[in-house]
C-alpha cells in the first residue's frame, strides 16, 4: 500500500514575497476604494467597474476576470449570498443590505486576494455583530500562522473564536488556500477542525485565509448560475479574507495596508509588522 503524499506547497523567496506584497497592497487599496463607494442605489456592476479601473490604472491585472469563465473583477455577494456573487447591472444595493466584496489582482505574475463585508446604510445589530465576529475570527486565524505551527492550527483558531461568540454557522466546503503564482494553490485551509494537523508552516509559504460565517446554519446551496453560493435558510452571511506570508518574525499580512500591525498588537500576537519599525 502506498502512503498518500501531501501536496507540495510553493515556498517563496524574500524577493517574491515583495512582489506579492505589491499585489496585496493593490488589492487592499482597491477594497478601500470600493468600501467608500458602497451606498444605497449603486449596482454591483458599478462597483465591479470601479475595481477593474483601479487595478488596471495601478499596474495590475484582475485575477478573477475570465477565471473559469467568471465575468467580474470582483465577487459581490449580498445578504444570503456567501461567496462568488456575479456583479450585475440589475443588482441594486439597498439600505440594510450586507455586501461581501472579494477581490484579487496580479502584479508581475504574483497574486493577492482579500475580501471584506460591509454594511449598506443601516443594518441590524445582529448582522453588525456577525461582521465583527467574522472579521475577528480571521485575525485569530492569521495570528496562528506562525512558523513551526501546523496548518490546521489556523483552522482551529478561526473555529474556536467563532464558537466562543455564539451560535453561528461556519461554512464548510469552501475555505482558504495556498496562493502565489496562481490564485488558488494547494493546500485547502478549512475554517474549522482540530489543531496540530497538516503540514508544518515554513517561512516563505503564503496562504489566503477566508472565514465565511452565517447567522443561521452552515448549510449552503449553489445557484443555477454555477457560481453564487447562498445560505440554505436565507439568512445573512459574512466573509473576510487576507493573504499572508509565513516569516520567522511572524505572519506578514500582504493585503492589509499596515501588514496587520493594529490587529496583531490588539491580540498580543507575534507578527512581522511588530518585529521592527516599518
Amino acid at each position: 500500500m502506498f502512503k498518500r503524499r501531501r501536496p507540495a506547497i510553493q515556498v517563496k523567496t524574500a524577493e517574491q514575497i515583495e512582489l506579492m506584497r505589491a499585489a496585496g497592497l493593490l488589492v487592499g487599496r482597491t477594497l478601500e476604494v470600493l468600501r467608500e463607494a458602497v451606498r444605497p442605489g449603486i449596482t454591483t456592476l458599478d462597483l465591479d467597474r470601479i475595481a477593474e479601473e483601479h487595478i488596471r490604472d495601478n499596474g495590475g491585472v484582475p485575477s478573477f476576470k475570465g477565471y473559469y469563465g467568471f465575468t467580474g473583477t470582483i465577487c459581490a455577494s449580498v445578504n444570503e449570498e456567501i461567496v462568488h456573487g456575479i456583479p450585475r447591472a440589475g443588482k441594486v444595493l439597498r439600505d440594510g443590505d450586507v455586501l461581501s466584496i472579494d477581490c484579487g489582482a496580479i502584479v508581475e505574475g504574483w497574486h493577492g486576494d482579500a475580501a471584506i463585508t460591509v454594511p449598506v446604510g443601516e443594518i441590524t445589530a445582529e448582522e453588525r455583530r456577525l461582521l465583527e465576529v467574522t472579521e475577528t475570527s480571521l485575525w485569530h486565524g492569521l495570528a496562528a500562522g506562525q512558523a513551526g505551527a501546523r496548518l490546521t492550527d489556523i483552522s482551529h483558531a478561526i473555529e474556536a473564536y467563532v464558537r466562543s461568540q455564539g451560535s453561528y454557522g461556519i461554512v464548510e466546503g469552501y475555505g482558504g488556500h495556498g496562493i502565489g503564482t496562481e490564485m488558488h494553490m494547494d493546500p485547502l485551509v478549512p475554517n474549522h477542525g482540530a489543531p496540530g494537523r497538516g503540514p508544518v508552516l515554513e517561512p516563505g509559504m503564503c496562504f489566503a485565509i477566508e472565514p465565511m460565517v452565517n447567522l443561521g446554519t452552515k448549510e449552503t446551496v449553489e445557484l443555477d448560475d454555477g457560481w453564487t453560493v447562498v445560505t440554505l435558510d436565507g439568512r445573512s452571511s459574512a466573509h473576510f479574507e487576507h493573504t499572508f506570508a509565513v516569516t520567522p518574525e511572524g505572519p506578514r499580512v500582504l493585503t492589509a495596508l499596515d501588514e496587520g500591525r493594529e490587529w496583531f498588537a490588539e491580540l498580543g500576537a507575534k507578527a512581522y509588522a511588530l518585529s521592527s519599525e516599518k
